[in-house]
């Protein structure tokens, strides 16, 4: 009897060791596709985030009409982008987002962008500093001050919405009050 209960435990016990072994693998496996800080576009331009990436920004056709008041409106702010590669809305948004920039030819000098963990944290404080709780949230700057922000999801399309934003038109993201 005693012998049947040493084998029932070791075997609880293998099997438990050998799924949090499984466990850790796949974390750490998440951990290494995560970017978490200051990243750049070269860096979604390379696996494994090129897989959603690419073609994301590829296929992106930017209304024309938005895309002319985004280029005469946008060279006056700083941009500050917050995602997440897990994300699934950042990764729908992301790749139209830089493709719009390269249309425009915004200076990326005047773009920081900030990849934040499952928590939406980054390293530093600047999640905290600009109340970050949806991802994307794209924060537009003039003066250091901000103006206004795009959060998570279009309301009309990205580039509709971030045309009303740089014009000054009023604009409310989907979770504004």
């Amino acid at each position: 009897m005693i012998n049947k209960i040493l084998l029932l435990f070791l075997g609880v016990f293998i099997t438990t060791g050998e799924v949090s072994d499984e466990k850790e693998k796949l974390e750490n496996i998440n951990s290494a596709e995560m970017l978490l800080g200051e990243f750049t576009q070269a860096d979604l331009e390379k696996p494994p985030y090129s897989r959603w990436f690419t073609p994301g920004y590829e296929n992106y056709n930017p209304k024309e009409e938005a895309v002319e008041t985004i280029k005469e409106n946008i060279g006056d702010y700083e941009i500050l982008l917050f995602m997440g590669t897990w994300c699934g809305d950042s990764r729908y948004e992301v790749p139209k987002f830089f493709k719009l920039l390269d249309v425009v030819d915004f200076d990326k000098e005047n773009l920081t962008s900030i990849a934040v963990n499952y928590a939406k944290k980054a390293p530093g404080d600047l999640d905290e500093k600009y109340n970050i709780h949806r991802v994307p949230t794209i924060i537009f700057m003039k003066d250091g001050e901000e103006i206004d922000r795009f959060v998570e999801y279009s309301i009309e399309s990205l580039e509709e919405d971030i045309a009303k934003i740089v014009k000054g038109e009023e604009y409310t993201d989907p979770y504004s009050k």
